[in-house]
């Protein structure tokens, strides 16, 4: 199974100014049929500026390099290690709305581990850019794999679509999940069951 790993960072030296990002949000606000010069709204460019960088941080942090300190002195432990409920935030590329969600990182070692936090680190890294969650499932399991090649790495991520919930069908309730399997994960099923068990509890 080949998965490729996009590397969508910011480039600082094409990027926008602030003024010009400030001035686009207030262009949102007259096409949207309010002032933006009323008091109410006079800040808001701002904030929202500030607001979206926030959003989409993940553009200046690159997930390999997070995963890259691992640990040799396993003790010889080569069972599976998981995280799991790793919360995120992330926005659906296609009509820039909140992506609220879960995730369950697993790997089985092949002698070395890393930290949980780098974990989580790399499930936000992935999530605050514009995605799709197919994608970011697919990208953290590729990570994990490139830089501590384990027998396996099995990630789920369960979530809410606002621009499910918020617009169109609006259909309020409905979760999608996701998930990526690979090595071991893919291979055993019997390793695979005991992975999306703990995704159930």
């Amino acid at each position: 199974m080949n998965i490729q790993i996009s590397d969508f960072r910011r480039d600082s030296s094409d990027a926008p100014s602030r003024e010009e990002a400030e001035a686009a949000f207030r262009t949102i606000i007259r096409w949207a049929g309010d002032d933006p010069d009323r008091p109410g709204l006079l800040e808001t460019p701002s904030r929202a500026a500030r607001a979206f960088r926030e959003y989409f941080a993940g553009y200046e942090q690159d997930p390999l390099a997070i995963l890259d300190k691992t640990f040799g002195e396993t003790g010889g432990y080569e069972e599976m290690v998981v995280l799991r409920g790793i919360s995120f935030e992330s926005h659906c590329e296609h009509h820039l709305a909140p992506i609220i969600g879960q995730a369950w990182v697993a790997y089985v070692p092949n002698g070395r581990v890393v930290g949980l936090s780098k974990l989580a680190r790399v499930v936000d890294a992935y999530a605050k850019r514009l995605q799709i969650q197919e994608r970011m499932t697919s990208e953290i399991a590729a990570a994990v794999q490139q830089v501590l090649q384990p027998q396996g790495v099995g990630v789920v991520i369960k979530a809410t679509h606002h621009c499910l919930l918020s617009r169109g069908v609006q259909k309020v309730g409905a979760e999608m999940v996701t998930s990526c399997m690979l090595g071991c994960f893919r291979d055993n099923a019997a390793t695979r069951q005991e992975f999306l068990a703990m995704t159930k509890q």
